[in-house]
């Protein structure tokens, strides 16, 4: 059984680390989205993160576990930014974060090591599509 778990987290490490850096070449090359990305943002890409809450527990249980885990305190890892947190009714929460590639595995091990048990969770490679498409909006008018 440990072999089977370590084998889907070895996949889960791969899939990550191929998406991140998938993202970091399409920031790099993608030329409407390279020209619009501020200098501080080279090198990063945002990451969605679904927090899934754990509906067998109640809201006490959750942040229990949380406070137990040191969740709130080591969230995000230090580097990583916070792009937007959202309150989805029904879900959970969603957090997007600005990622430099070299902390893909920081994110993941602080999520696996201190959110499960509160949250199951879900993690989507993110682009900012709103200047694109205010772009296209412009010319279309």
């Amino acid at each position: 059984m440990e072999s089977i778990r370590r084998n889907i987290s070895t996949k889960r490490h791969f899939v990550l680390l191929f998406t991140a850096m998938i993202l970091v070449l399409f920031s790099v090359t993608c030329p409407v989205y390279g020209q619009q990305a501020k200098q501080a943002e080279k090198g990063t890409f945002l990451l969605t993160i679904f927090l899934k809450h754990d509906q067998s527990k109640t809201l006490g249980e959750i942040h229990d576990q949380l406070a137990k885990t040191e969740f709130v305190k080591n969230f995000p890892p230090e580097g990583v930014e916070i792009v937007s947190w959202y309150v989805m009714m029904g879900i959970g929460q969603v957090v997007t974060l600005r990622v430099p590639a070299e902390k893909l595995r920081a994110v993941n091990r602080v999520i696996e090591q201190r959110a499960w048990g509160a949250y199951r969770t879900e993690f989507y490679a993110t682009y900012d599509y709103k200047p694109i498409w205010e772009a296209e909006r412009q010319k279309a008018h």
